[in-house]
């Protein structure tokens, strides 16, 4: 089984959202047997809260569900639980990276770069442009699935 923790700093937004496009996907492709989909943050800020309303409308928009969800916080143990991390922008990576100490083992990426992008996916809390993030979301997550197909599963 293939482990991926997406990553946000408040997992609130992006994270979650991508955590559940994922989860979705995977279960399309009738691999959710083979997927273990998971969020977090890298900042402490938002822990316990639940889907930002507007990131929570945008998925319910696309028949995505994300009841029970809340924003927990990235830990160093992850590392050696996870086969993927996958940030939303530098700044994740970059917190990544402080929170683990290195990334020996080459697990941390950035979403976009899947779908040949190396720019970072849009920030809602400060566009306010949900429909914008979850598009960006989507073309990485719908990459990053080709990739575990392709190379992975």
């Amino acid at each position: 089984m293939t482990r991926i923790m997406f990553v946000c700093h408040g997992n609130i937004c992006r994270s979650p959202m991508a955590e559940f496009i994922m989860k979705k996907l995977a279960a399309d492709a009738g691999l959710s047997d083979e997927i273990y989909i998971a969020s977090s943050a890298t900042s402490t800020e938002e822990l316990g809260n639940p889907v930002y309303p507007p990131a929570r409308s945008e998925l319910t928009k696309h028949d995505i569900g994300c009841s029970g969800k809340t924003a927990v916080q990235l830990r160093k143990s992850d590392y050696g639980k996870y086969d993927l991390f996958i940030g939303m922008d530098t700044a994740n990576i970059r917190n990544m990276s402080r929170i683990f100490g290195s990334d020996n083992d080459g697990k941390i990426y950035k979403l976009l770069t899947f779908a040949g992008r190396g720019d970072d996916v849009s920030d809602p809390w400060y566009s306010r442009d949900f429909s914008k993030a979850y598009s960006d979301i989507e073309e990485g997550c719908t990459a990053l699935l080709t990739h575990l197909k392709e190379n992975v599963l």
